[in-house]
């Protein structure tokens, strides 16, 4: 007896396997607090120059007249966290260096994704755009409360200082996306 054909539909789900994980060799060792903390501020300034390049994209894509306000809001106040950061790197005597962040990267990504798999005008991606903002909102938080902790450990008080108003910054930023997304 002759067995059908199968059809797309038919046919059993093949597992996909999962890609390979990108494996991080460290160009050098961090030894130290000082130089831990030196390089989360370069990439956290690597973090910020990406968004401010990155936000206009977002806000040409939202539809909410608030939504692009806000965006556009935070896009002028992350070019001054940039600067701010600048300024926390030349306190510490550093070079002024961008080190990639590869989790910002990622967070970006992530919401170029929601951006290219839902419709313009949409609620769906509104709060699609609110959601991945959140994410980054809150990958910036954790990280200035991080480097404001081992800034307070070093005794750099000033850095400390500076880094407090880009987390407020990000604070209210965070708050500001939560009351958009309520209806």
């Amino acid at each position: 007896m002759e067995q059908p054909a199968e059809t797309p539909q038919s046919a059993p789900a093949k597992k996909k396997a999962l890609p390979a994980q990108p494996v991080s060799v460290p160009i050098k060792t961090i030894t130290g607090l000082p130089e831990l903390f030196a390089n989360g501020l370069k990439e956290m300034y690597w973090a910020e120059n990406h968004l401010v390049k990155s936000i206009p994209k977002i806000i040409n894509a939202a539809g909410s007249a608030q939504l692009k306000q806000a965006l556009t809001n935070h896009q002028q106040v992350t070019k001054q966290h940039a600067v701010q950061l600048e300024n926390a790197i030349k306190l510490l005597d550093e070079n002024i260096e961008a080190k990639r962040c590869d989790a910002c990267k990622g967070l970006v990504m992530s919401g170029e994704h929601v951006i290219e798999n839902t419709f313009l005008n949409t609620e769906a991606r509104d709060f699609g755009i609110i959601i991945s903002a959140l994410k980054v909102e809150n990958f910036e938080i954790s990280s200035y409360t991080g480097l404001i902790k081992l800034a307070q450990t070093l005794g750099k008080n000033e850095v400390a200082d500076l880094l407090q108003k880009n987390l407020t910054d990000e604070t209210e930023t965070a708050n500001q996306l939560i009351a958009l997304s309520k209806r």
